[in-house]
């Protein structure tokens, strides 16, 4: 029996205010620019910048050298074999204070969603008390972080103008963000040369995610006028990316970038709904990356968004991209225990999508039956 998401009356988000990115920069080339905002910021000779970079960009001198690092910057190299953990994050802030007696006047996050997620995480806690999983959830971080800066290398996430920054913290199991406006990015620096390196999956799976998150908006209870506006345009920016020729032409690499950023700041006015939570299991348990799990979790979806699963899949079929398949196969019954308690958890998206009787739906047998079909 197929389960649609219904539409019902549109409720209040509860989101008065929204602080957007302050300032962007867009087009081919424009990563130039990056260092004339670093000197801006620089005040005081003793001034340094923080600069986490996806370490993809280790072996890119090129690019390191169009940055134009000073003596005094700190430049950390983030792997993206895992997502961002709070204890990584916690080791972070550590060792910067133990190198530095000063907070640093600017942090720049150049990299996907792990590594511009990291940065903003360790943004706020250089200027708030305590460690990462104190600030997991929503409004909890209550001071202005250190004057940060995204340069995104791949599209897709939105992390460049979304109001948080998900960490996995594995002793709780729980895949959850610092959800603030302190969070926000204060500049945005996109230039679509960045991401004309990406692998096809990766830099589709990443691009789903754009498209992801304004169906479950779209689709949600929790809305308003100018959210649905920034899905609405996300979307149609997603159709002609991946419904039309190669997803990869430098214009479209610039399309993704701006698909990617509306997408981000359409999430800022509401909330996901039933894929990001069944996505956030499979990265807590199975440790898969938060886009590929995205798609993983949609594909299996089809009875709650039947006409958006079945767009995703022919887009994946255009762009001859294949969506993993089997990765819950012969999971033991702890595990998908596991998968339906770092499901479940998620209150806010699952209501948006089904209501406040949502667990009457998703009782943990309808659960594992959907994971049992990625």
């Amino acid at each position: 029996m197929q389960i649609h998401v219904q539409r019902r009356p549109t409720l209040d988000t509860g989101i008065k205010t929204v602080r957007n990115v302050l300032r962007y920069t867009i087009g081919r080339g424009c990563l130039r620019d990056l260092h004339e905002i670093l000197s801006r910021a620089r005040n005081q000779p003793d001034d340094y910048a923080v600069i986490f970079i996806d370490e993809y960009f280790q072996a890119e001198t090129g690019v390191l050298h169009e940055i134009q690092v000073q003596p005094t910057d700190l430049i950390i190299f983030v792997s993206t074999d895992e997502e961002p953990t709070t204890e990584y994050v916690d080791t972070l802030v550590h060792n910067l204070r133990s190198q530095r007696n000063r907070n640093p006047c600017v942090i720049v996050g150049m990299g996907g969603g792990i590594t511009m997620d990291v940065a903003k995480a360790v943004s706020n806690l250089l200027t708030n008390p305590g460690k990462a999983e104190d600030y997991q959830g929503w409004d909890l971080v209550k001071k202005p972080g250190i004057y940060k800066v995204a340069v995104p290398t791949v599209s897709g996430t939105g992390a460049e103008a979304t109001r948080t920054c998900v960490l996995t913290n594995k002793k709780k199991k729980l895949k959850l963000g610092m959800n603030s406006d302190f969070t926000v990015y204060d500049q945005i620096v996109m230039d679509p040369d960045l991401t004309a390196t990406v692998p096809r999956n990766q830099y589709f799976y990443s691009g789903m995610d754009a498209y992801i998150h304004c169906i479950e908006s779209a689709a949600g209870s929790y809305r308003n006028a100018i959210g649905d506006a920034y899905s609405r345009e996300t979307i149609n920016l997603c159709r002609q990316i991946f419904l039309g020729g190669d997803m990869m032409t430098p214009e479209n690499r610039e399309k993704m970038m701006v698909a990617s950023y509306l997408g981000g700041c359409a999430i800022a006015t509401s909330y996901v709904g039933l894929v990001h939570p069944f996505s956030a299991g499979l990265s807590v348990v199975l440790s898969l990356h938060h886009c590929v799990a995205n798609c993983i979790a949609l594909n299996a979806l089809e009875e709650f968004y039947p006409k958006e699963v079945g767009e995703f899949r022919l887009m994946a079929k255009r762009q001859g991209v294949d969506i993993p398949a089997k990765v819950c196969h012969g999971l033991d019954e702890r595990q998908m225990e596991d998968l339906f308690a770092a499901t479940i958890i998620h209150e806010k998206p699952l209501t948006n999508a089904l209501g406040d009787g949502y667990r009457k739906v998703l009782s943990s047998e309808k659960v594992s039956s959907i994971f049992r079909r990625m």
